[in-house]
This record gives structure tokens, C-alpha cells and sequence, in this order.
């Protein structure tokens, strides 16, 4: 699931001289234009999403920053119309959960070779996964897609529908938007950010 032919556009160091395309397009997307247009979608059109998209959202999560580098994570890519039916119950009936592309994003600690209490290695567990679903996330939006965050849920049916023992941190819903909605106003800035001197 993730094809050689992806992999020089991705990884800047590994990029080869060639025509301009539509990937080569994304991949230059400001990402401050995509982090400040993006918002959460709950309605998607039933169309696939096309593989290489996809893979460059996979490509994005595994780019994302991790505690020693180490990637304490896991993804997993439901593709069955049951197991997605499944997860909308363990997603206090969500019912947008049923997308075109549905991720899993699970903690998975013993990935990180550090010499910390387990406490602070599922801390950081926590927090890769994290950072790969909002990696993930954001390179949707650049590709045209719309996804909702899902963090409502029920562990223990989330990790018998996907078939792990690994504790999930969230679900990501992706798809093309049925229509693409403007970003929500946030907090000034003013009100955001606390000075410490």
C-alpha cells in the first residue's frame, strides 16, 4: 500500500527530475493555506478515493513527529462495509464514521525504546498517534478531501472490530466533501496565547 512510484515525490531527498502533475501540485500546497482552510466535514460524497491520494495520506501521517523517533503508533485502514457499520456503533453512532476512507490510529507504546516508566512511554504513545492522525488530516485537505476527527469512543469495541489488542486514539473520516465548507472563526489570537516572562 505504499508503491515505490509515490515515494521520490514524497521524500524531498529522493525526488527525481519530471514533469509537473497534479501530485507535484499538492505537494507544493502552502501549508498555511491548508491548515487555515480546513474544516471538519460529516458529509461525504460516495466516491472512492483515488489510490495515490491515499497513499500520500499515508505518507504524511509517517512524516509526522514522534518521541525518539520511534513511531509509537499504528494505522489501521478498515476497507469493510461491516467493520465500518461496526465502528459507527462504537463511535456513539456517528454515522459519518461509514466514509470513503475510515483510520484507525492506535497507541502503540513497546515501539519506543526509551528508557522511561510506562507511564511516560504511553504518554508519548498518545501523543505520536496523535500527531500522525493531524499529519494525516492535513495532507487530506491539501488533496482536495474533507475528513472529521472522531475521538468519542468506545475502546474495547474499537479494538474488537479492527482486531488489536493496541489502544485506539482516534478514528479519521475522509472523503470528498458533499460541500466544502468555510473555516469557523477561532479565538484572537490575543486570547490564545499566554506570555510567560
Amino acid at each position: 500500500m505504499f508503491p515505490s512510484d509515490i515515494l521520490p515525490k514524497v521524500y524531498p531527498k529522493e525526488v527525481i527530475p519530471q514533469e509537473k502533475s497534479e501530485i507535484d501540485e499538492i505537494l507544493n500546497s502552502n501549508i498555511f493555506n491548508v491548515m487555515l482552510n480546513r474544516r471538519s466535514q460529516r458529509k461525504f460524497e460516495d466516491k472512492e478515493i483515488e489510490s495515490w491520494k491515499i497513499d500520500i495520506i499515508f505518507a504524511a501521517a509517517d512524516t509526522a513527529p514522534t518521541a525518539g523517533g520511534f513511531q509509537g503508533f499504528e494505522i489501521y485502514h478498515v476497507v469493510n462495509e461491516q467493520k465500518k457499520q461496526d465502528l459507527v456503533k462504537a463511535a456513539n453512532n456517528q454515522p459519518y464514521v461509514q466514509a470513503p476512507l475510515v483510520l484507525v490510529f492506535c497507541m502503540n507504546p513497546d515501539r519506543i525504546k526509551l528508557k522511561f516508566s510506562f507511564e511516560i512511554l504511553h504518554k508519548f504513545s498518545i501523543q505520536d498517534a496523535t500527531l500522525a492522525a493531524g499529519y494525516a488530516q492535513l495532507a487530506a485537505h491539501a488533496l482536495g478531501l474533507s475528513s472529521i476527527w472522531i475521538g468519542m469512543i468506545n475502546e474495547d469495541m474499537v479494538k474488537s472490530v479492527i482486531g488489536t489488542d493496541l489502544q485506539p486514539s482516534s478514528i479519521l473520516c475522509i472523503g470528498y466533501p458533499k460541500k466544502m465548507l468555510m473555516p469557523k472563526p477561532k479565538r484572537n489570537l490575543t486570547d490564545l496565547i499566554h506570555t510567560v516572562q
